[in-house]
């Protein structure tokens, strides 16, 4: 049984734990509220965008002038991987979802037969890949903490420069999307060829289908434009949806923390005063048994 001194010392030491786990709760429930307001705030535009997409896609009428954003190169051999994780830990399960996630999609692509190449937007992500797959294209992005449309503009930017060079074929993203403060959903997407979902056969699609738009010079262009302004928006959605993850993962966690700090706590109160009561006794029984002794 540890002595009353070293209880002191480790009651001491949890207190101090408690004290910044509870600090990095509040901190991320603060961070957690802007971060989820962006959020939300620009899922209606990614639809709308997709929605327009996909209205100027069914007036393309020859399948041979579709951009090569919508349907990749001619071959897919390579393929480029985009991993979004955080910069720091401390936030339970967060990035250890991506790496399982990226780990597995690597997997599988490799045993296609497919070159992979990674593009980590994060340290974290890096450093846990790094481990395994050293052969393998690395460039490291630090994630903001707040992201920035023309952070992501610029990230988007190269990426689309390496996809004109014919450094890679096809390319997909990874991140999490923001559910709740408790809840985050591991997502895999593809950004090349992009995936753009077709209107249903209902009456109101029908309408904007057959609307008399003119576009100049043709369809073919105009979409290409819009889905290199897309891609952009893609990369930023993702970012924002992966911050506000984060934000809430850290407060889930750093909660959890601040609780089983307080229960080891109480433990060690618990420890500590029946260890005090049985050194009281032992001191009792020690003076009567010298004064019966005399």
């Amino acid at each position: 049984m540890p002595n009353l001194k070293e209880l002191k010392n480790r009651k001491r030491s949890i207190l101090a734990t408690k004290k910044i786990t509870s600090a990095m709760k509040m901190i991320a429930a603060a961070k957690l509220k802007k971060a989820q307001a962006q959020a939300y705030a620009a899922r209606p535009y990614i639809e709308l965008m997709s929605k327009m997409l996909s209205s100027l896609l069914a007036r393309v009428q020859d399948p041979k002038q579709l951009p090569a954003l919508l349907v990749g190169q001619n071959s897919s051999h390579s393929h480029m991987l985009v991993l979004v994780t955080s910069n720091r830990g401390l936030s339970g399960g967060f990035n250890s979802s991506l790496v399982r996630l990226a780990e597995k999609h690597i997997n599988e692509l490799q045993k296609d037969g497919k070159e992979v190449k990674i593009y980590c937007i994060g340290r974290k992500g890096k450093e846990q890949l790094a481990r395994r797959y050293q052969p393998l294209f690395f460039h490291i992005v630090e994630a903001l903490g707040k992201p920035r449309f023309y952070a992501a503009s610029r990230i988007a930017h190269e990426l689309l420069r390496l996809f004109e060079e014919q450094a890679f074929d096809t390319c997909s993203i990874i991140y999490n999307k923001f559910i709740s403060a408790l809840s985050q959903k591991t997502t895999l997407s593809s950004l090349i060829p992009f995936k753009i979902e077709q209107e249903h056969n209902s009456q109101p699609s029908t309408i904007v289908q057959r609307a008399p738009y003119t576009y100049e010079p043709n369809e073919a262009e105009v979409l290409t434009q819009l889905l290199s302004k897309n891609f952009s928006v893609q990369i930023y959605h993702t970012l924002l949806e992966n911050t506000a993850s984060e934000q809430g993962a850290r407060m889930s966690a750093m909660d959890t923390a601040t609780n089983n700090a307080n229960d080891m706590l109480r433990k060690i109160d618990l420890t500590y005063n029946q260890t005090r009561q049985a050194c009281i006794t032992k001191e009792l029984i020690e003076i009567s048994s010298g004064a019966e002794a005399l």
